[in-house]
């Protein structure tokens, strides 16, 4: 028999905060019982049987296909299941997505006006999801000791982290409930290890508006930024974090004033790593944790589908990527917009998850905040507006070197699809927002055109990069106050949603 905590009986609510309560209590007991054990075992105890804790569930049972649906949550694409049935989901890191899960637990109460069920599921939480941010006691153990922990702890499990629930390709057994989110517990947390390790900051900083770039450049101005409303008692922004969660706190802000943060504002101020992540990530920090994330992907879609792929289990308002491209039409200009409206796929990152039949459609909501955005920061309107910044079709490409491919056949494909711009990292940000119902939108900024012989000069571009990064910066922070002005419920399109959808945002 399994070595297993205290055991915690499935219990019936309709309260979403007595839920959320119950999934604490389970979730954190199973993670004391691991935690102490896995100390007995590096002292190196002989442990009285194979050490297990379970994650929490929570279960929805339905009978109808007709919802109770209050006005206030008419609109919304979530918080209802798609008929009658059993629906459920593991949950882990309860302190992290507190919020999210409220949220969710009340509008299934709000949406069916049935009870939920919170108990224990059967599925182990690995060992190494147990740790916290900054235990690492398993590396004092000898090897031989580590080769053992196999035998006595449950280890992660590769074939309960798919995502076939995203996908579309899951299908329940024989008795088996349906998914409530798109993500099952062990994958979220293996996520959330691979954010810290991808990143160098805590999945706790994380905003809910994420912007990416191919460019450090847009980092550095981004970073000049982050510490200019740090030192702006009056900013919006509570904090400035980068990577080795460096804390930079706004001035003026009183120790213990956070009631979100606060347990982190007031501790440790992180440590800057002698290099740098693989995609560095910063955050200005808002209370409501309706900030700016902002990540350095590098140049390709290896990167771009990598990261989206974890930070989705955080379940952001909206990801948008800003970097530059080539243009690919002669009117085009050095330093032009272009506003993506469709997306050719030729990364080849996603082909197995998406694919390529599946259309990914411009979301309104986005463009027309990236569209407004460029015209609060430049101050053109109208036709004017389109004398800068032109809206088309991207083609993403995994060959940075296309040019040189024979018989110009690339450049045939580009021309049929209408394509205005090209680059490595667009379409993969978009059609992984699309299949993880993550609202998504581009915009990029011409730096060269080598169909028209105008390749990057090291002069030119230095000169390029000073005097359009800043602007094409405060456009896509324009955007992300527009968006979230207008609240994050209009962004969650039903665009992203089929007609067999999980509850769960």
């Amino acid at each position: 028999m399994p070595y297993m905590p205290t055991f915690v009986a499935p219990a019936r609510f309709t309260d979403a905060a007595a839920a959320l309560e119950q999934v604490k209590l389970i979730y954190q007991s199973g993670l004391a019982h691991l935690r102490e054990s896995m100390l007995r075992f590096v002292a190196g105890e002989e442990l009285p049987g194979r050490v297990r804790a379970c994650y929490p569930f929570v279960r929805v049972h339905t009978h109808t296909v007709s919802r109770h649906t209050p006005p206030a949550n008419a609109g919304l694409s979530y918080g209802f299941v798609a008929g009658p049935g059993r629906y459920e989901t593991t949950l882990t890191r309860p302190d992290l997505f507190s919020r999210y899960y409220l949220d969710q637990f009340r509008l299934l109460l709000e949406n069916h006006q049935v009870e939920l069920e919170v108990g224990t599921s059967t599925q182990p939480i690995p060992i190494h999801f147990s740790f916290a941010e900054n235990d690492h006691i398993e590396g004092t153990m000898s090897a031989e000791r580590r080769a053992l922990m196999r035998d006595v702890f449950d280890l992660p499990d590769l074939g309960v982290m798919d995502d076939g629930i995203a996908n579309g390709t899951f299908e329940a057994r024989d008795g088996e409930a349906q998914p409530l989110s798109l993500f099952t517990a062990a994958r979220v947390d293996y996520s959330l290890h691979r954010l810290r390790h991808y990143s160098g900051t805590a999945p706790e900083w994380f905003q809910n508006f994420v912007l990416f770039t191919n460019y450090q450049f847009y980092i550095d101005e981004f970073v000049r930024l982050g510490h200019e409303a740090m030192a702006d008692e009056n900013s919006e922004y509570v904090a400035f974090i980068e990577p080795g969660n460096v804390v930079t706190r706004r001035r003026g802000l009183p120790a213990g004033s956070s009631a979100t943060y606060g347990h982190l504002l007031d501790g440790s101020q992180g440590t800057a790593p002698p290099r740098l992540p693989q995609m560095p990530a910063y955050h200005l920090v808002r209370e409501d944790c309706s900030g700016t994330t902002m990540v350095n992907i590098g140049v390709g879609p290896a990167n771009a589908k990598t990261i989206t792929d974890h930070i989705a289990v955080l379940r952001p308002h909206a990801w948008m990527m800003l970097g530059h491209c080539a243009g690919l039409r002669n009117t085009q200009q050095l330093g032009d917009y272009v506003l993506a409206h469709a997306y050719v796929r030729e990364d080849h990152v996603l082909d197995e998850e998406l694919p390529l039949w599946v259309p990914i459609p411009a979301l309104s909501e986005i463009q027309l905040a990236l569209e407004k955005a460029v015209a609060d920061v430049t101050r053109y309107e109208g036709p004017d507006l389109k004398k800068i910044m032109r809206t088309g079709t991207v083609a993403s490409t995994d060959n940075r070197n296309w040019e040189l491919l024979p018989g110009n056949q690339p450049q045939r494909r580009f021309s049929q699809s209408r394509a205005v711009a090209l680059d490595m990292e667009s379409a993969t940000i978009a059609a992984n927002g699309f299949r993880f119902r993550v609202p998504y939108g581009t915009l990029l900024c011409v730096s060269d055109k080598p169909l028209h012989g105008e390749i990057k000069l090291p002069g030119m571009a230095n000169h390029f990069y000073r005097e359009r990064v800043e602007q094409h910066l405060r456009i896509g922070m324009r955007a992300i106050d527009i968006l979230r002005a207008e609240g994050s419920t209009r962004l969650h399109s039903r665009k992203l949603r089929s007609f067999a959808e999980v509850a769960f945002q």
